[in-house]
């Protein structure tokens, strides 16, 4: 006797979630502008949400976005990052900016190697019993 494959807890979450009543086949639309106005509509029609509707309709596209993880075709990857951009246009939202990443400083001397001369870098001073095995 074969034993019945047990639904995820995301998809639970999904159907019966107390932030927005969804659409079926919400996430299966075959454009990303389809996607942000289906879920703006469910964000304002529900009465259950606990945030913004814009919060709460991206909230969901994040979560669908996360739960399927890899398994995620990178065409809906793409459909959903742009379905993102679609409802912060239909919001009037702006994309936030990422913090862009400062050099990291060289730990040692980056200066050409005089002969005769050890290179500068600051070590941690070893142990005793560092100091012991090596005299041994």
């Amino acid at each position: 006797m074969a034993t019945a494959r047990k639904k995820r807890w995301s998809q639970r979450v999904t159907d019966t979630s107390d932030a927005l009543t969804l659409e079926k086949g919400v996430f299966t639309r075959s454009s990303a502008a389809n996607i942000a106005k289906s879920l703006k509509r469910s964000a304002e029609r529900s009465h259950k949400r606990k945030s913004t509707p814009y919060r709460s309709a991206m909230s969901m596209l994040t979560f669908y976005e996360n739960r399927a993880g890899k398994t995620l075709p990178a065409s809906s990857k793409r459909k959903i990052d742009a379905a993102k951009q679609e409802l912060r246009k239909l919001y009037g939202k702006t994309a936030k900016k990422s913090a862009k990443k400062t050099p990291r400083r060289a730990t040692r001397s980056t200066k050409a190697a005089v002969p005769g001369k050890r290179k500068t870098t600051t070590r941690r001073p070893k142990s005793r019993k560092t100091r012991a095995k090596a005299r041994a």
